[in-house]
């Protein structure tokens, strides 16, 4: 029999199962509908907007959305009108301003759309001002000292450039309107207002090196795109109340492996069970209504493990869908029995999740500035934009290595599974070959692709890419976009493309200034490639250091990076002082994307965060310890003993019994021991959040690793049927 948790979990799971599967299969009705039929259709988009305003008030709206001019105040009323009779009609009872505070998380109050008419009845009530701006409480949330306790008002200001959406859940609808966040002094207390600010920063010197090519005719705005790919795992629900781990960190912090892991490498891209597909249909379904462009579904590497991925999007827009993303994914899983798990490493031995950064540059008109073309060693623009990326990249490696620095993402870097925490570009073969050529001042040629002859008539040739695909760099040129590998699961988009924004705009004015300096006042074609290449030389001569197309999993590119002078910023602890570095605090400051306060308050916030969530899974790990696993061990050393005993009294004599018994004693004992080091090491505190995050990482950490490795062994000493909790061979392939 199985041990009553154990027991019980497992049970839950067998009992409701059918259940579940009803259940999904009721959520599943719409399975045959067409898309298009209901793409969008909780979305106050423009083709609602166009079908709803007036001509004139919808024209000026558009040059807010697409050109960036300021908003009018004398629209936002009858913007409000129109938005608060469409949700209505669609069932809407309440609204609120939703935001991105510094949880990582989002944002929202409801407030209802209807009022007493002072009659028995009531009234709709939304108008203009009630759109623009809120009035939240900003000494809740996360700000890194930026407001007191006592210093309570902050403000909502509604983003017209990121449409408003229905959300819909146990029979209510509510209308969400994204908005930015700041505080009564105007400092940024979210992750939106940061990445708009950073995209125009880079939009105002991308279209300078468009003028200096005479290519921005037509073109209003350089936009930065993004397609973020969400991993993550499901488990089942009853066994994810089984495991106190699970519920309050979202990983386990025990368990041994099991004997089947990754190993047969038979999950990735596999056949994706009935029970997983029902779940991610409706997950579909409801990203398709709120107008996320969800694309791509597939099983990933490790078992219970899964991706979905959109199609690009203006990087804000991709934000918030990315958000959507995540919340519809937690929001949906209950409804078929399962959990949906978004931590980095929730599983120790096999593959943790990421969420790939797609980024690229293109113009309002269309045109991906990040595409090479078919010659791309005549295409100085790309080579100009591209070398931008390169010396950002190299100059402001530690910011990047920074951006994704957490608690969950320290346990995913740098293993053989993701990329490591050393930040180098991967190019590929032609853009490598090109690289090389700029370095001698002349560009004579492009590797092409070809194409595959697979040996076989009835198979179509094949176009060959100029280059093949690195998974083991951190920052990978794709095709026509750079994927940041590094972005950790459970992280909002918004912070690390408000870095990638800024250090890139920041690339761009300095090549910019250059070449307007170069070819005067009088720009000729033929002074204008003269200057192009002599910059591009040069940058390739400073900064090429960071490129590597090899294996960034090897011990022989670290020592290699570290030949090169490339930081390697191991941890988040390493990592987070850099953000209170004069070079950052300047950099931020220029482009107005960050003031002094808003980066420094990050940097406080992101360390207090490390601090309290390593803390929270120390203080679970001695709970457990000693409510569950010890116990479970002197139950089976009780056990043990009764045998030895038994024996001894039957006149037999088992050294393998007492053996046993002798281990279990010491294994108990040593449990005892490593979860009184880890208690006494997580009770430490400094009064330098710093110094504390450093003490966390040297003393708690360890007593975490050392306490984990007993009880892992013990639980495969302990009968099944006395372990606490379910193990890893049921949460990875218990799954309906």
């Amino acid at each position: 029999m199985l041990s009553p948790s154990r027991h019980d979990a497992v049970s839950t799971y067998a009992a409701a199962k059918s259940r579940y599967q009803q259940n999904g299969n009721a959520m599943s009705n719409g399975a045959g509908q067409r898309v298009d039929g209901f793409y969008a259709a909780d979305v106050f988009n423009e083709r609602v907007m166009r079908q709803r305003l007036p001509k004139d008030i919808f024209k000026r709206l558009m040059e807010t959305i697409h050109l960036g001019k300021p908003l009018r105040a004398e629209i936002a009323d009858v913007v409000a009108a129109a938005m608060k009779e469409w949700a209505i009609e669609n069932g809407a009872t309440h609204y609120t301003h939703w935001f991105m505070p510094l949880t990582g998380l989002t944002a929202e109050k409801h407030d209802s759309l209807t009022i007493p008419d002072g009659k028995g009845g009531t009234l709709s009530e939304f108008g203009g001002s009630a759109l623009v701006s809120g009035e939240p409480d900003a000494s809740s949330f996360p700000s890194g000292g930026l407001r007191a306790t006592f210093e309570a008002r902050g403000y909502t200001a509604w983003d017209p450039t990121s449409p408003a959406f229905l959300t819909r859940s146990e029979g209510t609808v509510t209308l969400c309107i994204p908005t930015a966040f700041v505080s009564w002094t105007g400092e940024a207390l979210d992750k939106k207002t940061p990445l708009l600010r950073s995209m125009e920063a880079i939009n105002i010197q991308a279209m300078r090196i468009l003028k200096l090519f005479g290519t921005d005719a037509g073109v209003s705005r350089v936009i930065t795109t993004l397609g973020p790919e969400q991993e993550y795992f499901l488990v089942d629900r009853g066994l994810y109340f089984a495991r106190p781990d699970l519920l309050l960190c979202e990983r386990t912090l025990f368990g041994a492996r099991p004997p089947k892991g990754q190993q047969l490498e038979d999950h990735y891209f596999g056949s994706i069970p009935a029970a997983v597909l029902t779940f991610m249909t409706d997950v579909e379904r409801e990203l398709y209504r709120m107008g996320v462009p969800v694309k791509t579904r597939h099983n990933e590497v490790a078992p219970g493990q899964y991706e979905i991925a959109p199609v690009f999007e203006t990087t804000n827009i991709a934000c918030d869908h990315q958000m959507l993303v995540m919340e519809t994914l937690k929001r949906v899983a209950p409804r078929h029995g399962l959990q949906a798990i978004l931590h980095e490493k929730p599983f120790a031995g096999v593959n943790g999740s990421g969420k790939h950064n797609n980024w690229s540059l293109s113009t309002d008109t269309g045109v991906n500035l990040l595409d090479p073309r078919e010659e791309a060693h005549t295409n100085m623009q790309f080579l100009v934009f591209l070398c931008a990326v390169i010396r950002a990249v190299d100059l402001h490696a530690d910011l990047l290595r920074a951006s994704i620095a957490s608690a969950s993402n320290d346990h995913r870097l740098g293993a053989n599974e993701a990329p490591p925490a050393i930040i180098s570009i991967f190019l590929g073969d032609m853009l490598t070959d090109i690289i090389e050529q700029l370095e001698t001042g002349r560009t004579r040629r492009t590797i092409k692709g070809g194409a595959l002859d697979l040996g076989a008539h009835t198979l179509p040739q094949i176009p060959r890419d100029s280059g093949d695909r690195n998974r083991t760099s951190p920052f990978a040129f794709t095709g026509n976009k750079f994927e940041f590998r590094a972005v950790g699961s459970t992280q909002s988009s918004a912070w690390p493309n408000t870095v990638l924004n800024t250090i890139i705009a920041e690339s761009l004015d300095s090549m910019a200034s250059r070449l307007e300096r170069a070819v005067g006042s009088k720009p000729t074609e033929a002074r204008l490639q003269a200057a192009v290449r002599t910059l591009l030389k040069e940058i390739v001569r400073q900064h090429k250091r960071v490129i590597f197309n090899g294996d960034g999993y090897s011990e022989k590119w670290h020592a290699e990076a570290a030949r090169r002078g490339l930081p390697n910023l191991k941890d988040t602890v390493e990592a987070l002082p850099v953000l209170r570095t004069k070079k950052a605090v300047d950099l931020f400051k220029r482009y107005k994307v960050l003031s002094k306060a808003e980066l420094e308050s990050r940097a406080d916030v992101f360390v207090e965060k490390f601090i309290k969530q390593v803390t929270i899974e120390a203080e679970t790990m001695v709970s457990m310890a000693r409510t569950m696993i010890l116990p479970a061990a002197l139950r089976h050393q009780a056990r043990v003993a009764q045998a030895v005993a038994a024996a001894a009294d039957a006149g037999v004599s088992s050294q393998t019994q007492r053996g046993m018994l002798e281990e279990l004693v010491d294994l108990a004992d040593s449990l005892r021991e490593k979860t009184d080091e880890l208690e006494e090491a997580v009770s430490h505190h400094d009064a330098d959040p710093l110094k504390h995050a450093r003490h966390i990482k040297t003393a708690v950490r360890p007593a975490m690793a050392a306490l984990r490795t007993i009880a892992d062994e013990l639980e495969t000493q302990v009968a099944s049927d006395l372990w606490p909790m379910p193990t890893y061979r049921d949460l990875l392939f218990i799954k309906g």
